[in-house]
């Protein structure tokens, strides 16, 4: 093959200097043939503790074959992941928000230093998705990702379960709703086997924003896990590698402002995760494009809320995937030109010339609301500003909660103390529950506060009660929620200030939260705040806690 598809193997496999190289390349069983090849690095986050992540590896390898019959050298490799689901409302989720810088960094890693002329990303759980885009714009070399897929919605009793199912059985067991008996019924047959949470959660709709910037091939995100229609998905990675390496596209050739608000859209339409926020933000940042939190607010000013997808509303991913897919929503967006289809895909084609030839959604689906009777007008994103959230706050606003709020605080200094206070039933209708000390550096690592907002639901507190925090929120939370207040409490933001009866007045129409005190008094408080000392001392989550920035720039680790 031409030396020029091997522009970063060819001074390892084929320079005469690079003996000792070569050697051990033969000694993996590489033959000469497949030494002057390309050679593809697939980075697979697959492990055994996780469905999001177990059956990864098995893709990883039907994605080799695919690659090795277009003459292709593929290699697998290996990274790191946290399940958000297993690690929630635990210790072990200040590892979550981490860990997506961590996936970059090792994929990073790997293929630039084994000389890689192509990466493609097999990928499944939250962090996953951002994360290895993260490492694809970094490399700048022809690549695709691959999402593992949706998981099977769960059953019991005649009802449909998913992940979310389990943490609001909780809020109803602990409510004296349900019996023991029952929640671990629930529990059991909630998640029935490999693939990520199946609503529109955190890891769909970043699989979904990305097959909207065109990284990943048609209708890849929204193909549930478990299916014949995932292996006949990752069967055409090899040819679209080809055709990749061959014309040299690379994810800067695909990434454009035009690509992220593209993705934007996507999001609001479908009902997605604010975690999206965070991402997309970092994702800018990785491939130097301008992009703020005001952007967000501009395109949900403009842009409805369309799909009954949980958490909010009540289908799946694997209901959509049915009437016709993410490629379906796309064509509809595209049809009333909320998106922009020129922007340059990993087909080597655009956005509307990859949609042409798939069909729009079925004629009986009832999952896409038509928009002419959006479920709301404009998005359920709301980017919230004010004396509280001087930097920014992301609110998650359907409709379905109302758009104005005004209560006392009850104010707790860690998500255990939340959980627990609910538990004791502290929280009270009216009132506004204030979470801090759970940001990007006081948590650290930005835990998501999904087992106090699931114990309020569960509670038959969700209509009663706000929640605010430093902290984030899995794409399964529902209800009155803001989060990614910056600055956060830990650096002595607003938040930190708040005092349990203090009135607080979220408005999502007019886009503010404020705390309802004068300035001197605010002024007086501050002067007797003092810094906690961070929670962690050494190890990844003390270099996060002193490199990660606000939640407003993307948590990103690399900012100067």
């Amino acid at each position: 093959m031409n030396k020029n598809y091997k522009k970063y193997s060819y001074s390892v496999t084929n320079d005469s200097s690079q003996p000792a190289a070569q050697a051990m390349l033969h000694a993996i069983g590489l033959n000469r043939k497949e030494l002057d090849q390309p050679f593809i690095g697939i980075a697979s986050t697959g492990y055994e503790g996780n469905p999001c992540n177990m059956h990864l590896n098995d893709l990883a390898k039907d994605i080799k074959t695919s690659i090795k019959k277009e003459n292709l050298t593929p290699l697998i490799f290996n990274t790191i992941g946290v399940s958000d689901g297993i690690s929630m409302g635990t210790a072990g989720m200040r590892y979550s928000l981490p860990s997506r810088d961590i996936i970059a960094d090792s994929m990073e890693t790997v293929v630039g230093g084994m000389s890689y002329d192509g990466l493609v990303t097999v990928v499944g759980c939250d962090k996953n998705m951002p994360g290895a885009l993260m490492a694809m714009l970094r490399l700048d070399r022809p690549s695709i990702l691959v999402y593992g897929g949706t998981i099977a919605s769960g059953k019991y009793n005649g009802k449909k379960l998913d992940v979310v199912s389990a943490f609001e059985a909780w809020g109803q067991k602990v409510a004296g709703k349900i019996d023991q008996k029952e929640f671990q019924c629930v529990i059991e047959n909630a998640c029935p086997g490999a693939g990520a949470c199946g609503g529109m959660y955190t890891a769909n709709t970043m699989a979904s924003a990305i097959e909207a910037m065109g990284f990943c091939l048609p209708n890849n995100s929204s193909t549930p896990a478990v299916s014949n229609g995932k292996f006949d998905d990752v069967h055409r990675i090899g040819n679209s590698m080809k055709y990749l390496i061959e014309n040299n596209i690379k994810p800067s050739d695909i990434i454009s402002r035009t690509s992220l608000e593209n993705a934007m859209t996507l999001i609001t339409v479908l009902g997605g995760s604010t975690n999206a926020v965070l991402h997309l933000l970092a994702i800018a940042h990785t491939a130097g494009i301008s992009f703020s939190l005001d952007d967000f607010q501009m395109i949900s000013n403009k842009t409805p809320y369309l799909a009954d997808l949980k958490p909010s509303g009540k289908h799946l991913m694997e209901d959509l995937h049915h009437v016709g897919g993410t490629a379906a929503v796309l064509k509809y967006l595209l049809d009333l030109k909320m998106i922009d289809g020129s922007s340059l895909t990993v087909t080597g084609k655009s956005l509307a010339e990859n949609l042409k030839d798939y069909p729009g959604l079925t004629k009986e689906q009832n999952i896409l609301h038509s928009i002419d009777s959006p479920i709301k007008e404009s998005g359920h994103i709301r980017i919230l500003k004010g004396n509280l959230a001087k930097d920014g706050a992301v609110a998650k606003i359907t409709g379905k909660e109302g758009v104005f709020f005004r209560g006392r605080a009850r104010v707790f200094n860690s998500e255990v103390e939340a959980n627990n206070g609910i538990k004791k039933g502290e929280v009270k209708k009216g009132e506004v529950v204030v979470i801090r000390y759970e940001g990007p550096k006081g948590g650290p690592g930005m835990p998501e506060m999904l087992k106090p907002t699931a114990a309020i639901m569960g509670a038959g507190l969700g209509n009663d009660v706000a929640l605010i925090t430093d902290g984030r929120f899995s794409g399964g939370t529902h209800g009155f929620v803001v989060g990614h207040i910056s600055p956060e409490a830990q650096v002595g933001g607003t938040i930190a200030l708040v005092e349990n009866g203090d009135i607080i007045a979220i408005d999502a129409e007019k886009n503010t939260i404020n705390l309802e005190l004068n300035e001197s008094e605010l002024e007086s408080r501050m002067k007797l705040w003092k810094a906690p000392e961070l929670k962690v001392k050494k190890g990844s989550l003390y270099k996060y806690a002193k490199c990660v920035t606000s939640a407003s720039y993307g948590c990103v680790t690399d900012k100067n």
